[in-house]
């Protein structure tokens, strides 16, 4: 009866699709088709398979993931597989392993051995330290600022709002070479700095370097992502759920524990990971600040692993960094919950309250003002007063000069003869690097991010979404130093086909783009949802390839998102150290590196006079971009 039923199916369908006076199949070839049919699933789960392959998003999918295991997961495998693996370089650490046999020893070394605590654990109380401590002040300054910008009637919200993103801009450790000049002293520094020159009196060691100051630093720097995000989730309360409260009665006190609070909650969290993550893998600040009073945390003692040869012993520290990442956030995800996604905005018109500061009007204004210039502008001006001085230890106008930017050397009593920054081809070269690799690498990943977002958004639900998705966040959970840790162990030595690329530029390029995926692919997303699918659907109707439509309907539809993914990487990638201080060569040396370099050397006012570079090309970079393309730098860290 089943095949007797398959049969006059089959017929049936033949009939309506078969042209007016065709001739009628026989009945022996629509049993062959039905039998055929029947006996040969295989041919039919190929055909299913070919058919969704062919799919533009799903073959996409496939290949984008690809690229970001080989990327990002094969790195992982491979420093894992070194750090229980007997190299050629361990022959100095014991005897008796063959090359290449499987060991725990360096395990043991590095967690039960003798200079452990010293070398591992007292590292890590410090990583904890430093950490906690620049999230809690980073948290609450920029909580604050962006309470005072966003829901206040304070004065010129808009300007302070611009400057307060400057820190954001500029390298993690300008706050930290700004502090040394201002606040070392001679018992330490070797010379006395702005605040003793002018007042007399001696900066104790613990207000110079060590805990408290690289703290300071980090939560000057970091508390613009704090603001970033919460201004954009304060901004989206609608004044209309609050009231809402009012009218049932609730207190401020209420509705800020009630309503706001949570509203707000997912904004806070994701500050607080991307604070606490980003102050554990940094690296120029816990050295420029820590080194001189031997206060090391596990990315400075993963540089100094590497530095002496113990390659094993840093690959530990750098899984140990991954380790703490990745349970951070995890612990933010079990806090969030179910609780990440409000809708905050409804089909009426979106109000935001403004709370009157009455009498405290002006003298919170004055603060803010204070802050603006006192923790934004004020280490911009003391580097480039640095970078004036003719004699390390002179503040006065009598010793500025422009010395250092336009000698033509020569004088070994200034530097060992180094030439000025605007005659040194080191530091052309330097900054021509820097430039390449900011635009190459902002360019990649902001086509890359876009192309991750299709992908996702297209297969929305489905398992290779989701995994793509997972992979294209993977990076976020690394902390810088330790991402380039894992690229120097995977291509230090050829794997397959691709030859040894440590000491070429191609690696750096590589290992920027890969780190810097989790915004631009968040971006792509983003941009992504606010396309209809009808669109597309309507220019597939008239016969329009995918590629013309992406580039008929999905770039022009998308460029605000990015070209504020390429503004997030372009300054990101400019101003990095601790990413590639591991992978950077004489000739790969980029200005970032260089500053690192002039300041082991203790040419202090050289690598001063990089920074004021760095910061130069930055903002002139923000303000170029933003003006042609309108992008922000809120956009693209929130994914807007």
């Amino acid at each position: 009866m089943l095949a007797l039923w398959g049969l006059w199916r089959q017929k049936h369908r033949a009939i309506v699709a078969r042209p007016l006076g065709a001739a009628e199949p026989k009945a022996e070839t629509a049993m062959a088709t039905v039998t055929l049919r029947r006996s040969n699933p295989l041919r039919l789960r190929l055909r299913r398979l070919r058919h969704v392959l062919g799919r533009p998003h799903v073959a996409l999918s496939i290949l984008l993931g690809l690229i970001l295991l080989y990327l990002v997961v094969v790195p992982l495998v491979r420093i894992t597989w070194a750090t229980i693996t007997w190299q050629a370089e361990d022959a100095r650490l014991a005897r008796g392993f063959e090359e290449g046999a499987l060991t725990l020893f360096h395990w043991q070394r590095t967690f039960l051995g003798s200079v452990s605590r010293e070398l591992v654990y007292t590292p890590f109380i410090n990583t904890l330290v430093t950490s906690a401590g620049a999230t809690a002040l980073a948290l609450f300054l920029g909580c604050g600022l962006a309470w005072l910008l966003t829901r206040t009637d304070l004065p010129g919200r808009r300007l302070m709002g611009n400057l307060v993103t400057i820190p954001y801009i500029l390298p993690s450790w300008t706050i930290a070479l700004a502090w040394v000049t201002c606040f070392k002293n001679s018992r330490l520094g070797g010379a006395i700095g702005f605040f003793e020159y002018f007042t007399g009196i001696a900066p104790p060691n613990w207000l110079a370097y060590g805990p408290v100051p690289i703290i300071i630093a980090l939560g000057l720097h970091y508390y613009a992502f704090a603001y970033l995000l919460m201004s954009g989730a304060l901004a989206s309360v609608d004044i209309y759920l609050e009231e809402s409260g009012e009218i049932l009665g609730a207190n401020r006190w209420q509705i800020l524990r009630r309503i706001t609070f949570p509203l707000v909650l997912p904004a806070l969290l994701s500050a607080f990971i991307l604070t606490f993550s980003r102050s554990m893998g940094t690296f120029g600040t816990p050295l420029f600040l820590g080194r001189t009073v031997g206060y090391y945390t596990l990315s400075t003692s993963l540089y100094s692993f590497l530095r002496q040869g113990f390659k094993a012993d840093a690959f530990i520290l750098g899984l140990v960094l991954i380790a703490l990442s990745a349970i951070t956030i995890y612990l933010n995800q079990r806090l969030i919950g179910t609780r990440k996604s409000f809708v905050t905005i409804a089909g009426r018109g979106l109000r935001v309250r403004e709370t009157p500061l009455r009498r405290w009007k002006y003298p919170l204004f004055a603060l803010v003002v204070l802050f603006v210039v006192v923790c934004v502008l004020s280490p911009i001006v003391l580097l480039v007063w640095q970078s004036l001085q003719l004699n390390d230890n002179d503040y006065s106008l009598g010793n500025l000069s422009l010395h250092w930017w336009t000698s033509l050397g020569g004088n070994r009593l200034y530097a060992e003869g180094e030439l000025g920054l605007l005659r040194n081809p080191l530091v052309w070269g330097a900054a021509r690097n820097s430039l390449l690799l900011a635009a190459i690498t902002a360019t990649v990943v902001a086509a890359v991010g876009l192309l991750l977002g299709y992908a996702i958004v297209k297969g929305r639900g489905t398992w290779l979404a989701k995994l793509l998705e997972q992979l294209a966040f993977l990076p976020y959970l690394i902390p810088s130093i330790a991402f380039g840790a894992v690229y120097l162990a995977m291509f230090a030595q050829p794997l397959g086909p691709i030859p040894a690329l440590y000491g070429t530029f191609a690696l750096l390029v590589l290992v920027c783009v890969a780190k810097n995926l989790p915004f631009s692919s968040r971006a792509g997303v983003s941009s992504m949802l606010q396309v209809g699918k009808e669109l597309e659907e309507a220019a597939m109707m008239h016969g329009a390839s995918w590629f013309t439509r992406f580039r008929r309907i999905i770039i022009p539809l998308t460029t605000g998102g990015l070209v504020s993914g390429f503004l997030l990487t372009f300054i990101s990638t400019i101003r990095e150290l601790s990413l590639i201080v591991l992978l950077v060569t004489p000739s790969t040396r980029v200005l970032p590196s260089l500053v690192f370099r002039y300041n082991e050397q203790s040419f202090t006012q050289l690598a001063d006079g990089i920074v004021v570079v760095l910061v130069v090309m930055s903002l002139a970079s923000q303000w170029l971009i933003s003006r042609v393309k309108g992008a922000d730098l809120a956009r693209g860290l929130r994914g807007g």
